[in-house]
C-alpha cells in the first residue's frame, strides 16, 4: 500500500499509482500526531486527504495509517464511526538511524511472520539503503514460502 499525506503535491504521481492498480492509503494531510486534537482536526486531516486520493482516480476502500502509529480516543472513534480500517505495521527495520542494506534485510527477514506488514521509509536519509534491500528481502521471504499481497488481500485472508 502506498500512503499519501498530500497527493496534491504531486498529482501526476498519484494518478500513475492509481492507474497501475495499486492501493492508496490515507496517512493524514499534515502528518501531525492525531492525539489530543479536536474532532474537527481529525475530520479535516482525514477528509482532505481522502478527497485528494479520490482525485487520483483511486476508487477502492481507503484505509488509514496513523502518523507515527499514534492513535488515541479521537482518531479511532472517528475512523470507527466512518467504517474505516486502521492499518498498522509490525516490522519497521529502517527507522532507528542510518541503517545498511544488510541490516535492513536481516532485521526484516528475522522479524517477519505470517500476516506481517513491513514499513519502509524510503524518503529518509537511509532511503537508498531501504530501496536496495527490497529485492533481497523479497527473494529471501519468497524462498521461505511467503508471498506479497495488498492490504485488501491481507484483510480478506481468514485467520488460521
Amino acid at each position: 500500500m502506498r500512503t499519501f499525506r498530500s497527493p496534491a503535491r504531486n498529482p501526476w504521481s498519484g494518478r500513475q499509482i492509481a492507474a497501475a492498480g495499486h492501493e492508496i492509503g490515507n496517512h493524514s494531510y499534515t502528518h501531525r500526531r492525531l492525539v489530543f486534537v479536536t474532532p474537527a482536526t481529525v475530520r479535516e486531516e482525514v477528509e482532505k486527504t481522502d478527497k485528494q486520493i479520490r482525485a487520483t482516480g483511486f476508487s477502492g476502500a481507503i484505509t488509514f495509517r496513523p502518523p507515527y502509529g499514534k492513535k488515541l480516543y479521537g482518531l479511532p472513534r472517528y475512523l470507527a464511526s466512518h467504517d474505516r480500517i486502521t492499518v498498522m505495521w509490525d516490522v519497521e527495520p529502517d527507522s532507528e538511524g542510518p541503517r545498511t542494506r544488510e541490516a535492513i534485510v536481516e532485521e526484516t527477514v528475522s522479524r517477519v511472520h505470517p500476516g506481517s506488514i513491513i514499513l519502509l521509509h524510503v524518503m529518509y536519509s537511509s532511503g537508498r539503503e531501504s530501496i536496495s534491500a527490497i529485492p533481497e528481502i523479497s527473494q529471501r521471504l519468497q524462498g521461505q514460502g511467503y508471498r506479497f499481497v495488498t492490504v485488501s488481500q491481507l484483510l480478506a485472508t481468514p485467520c488460521r
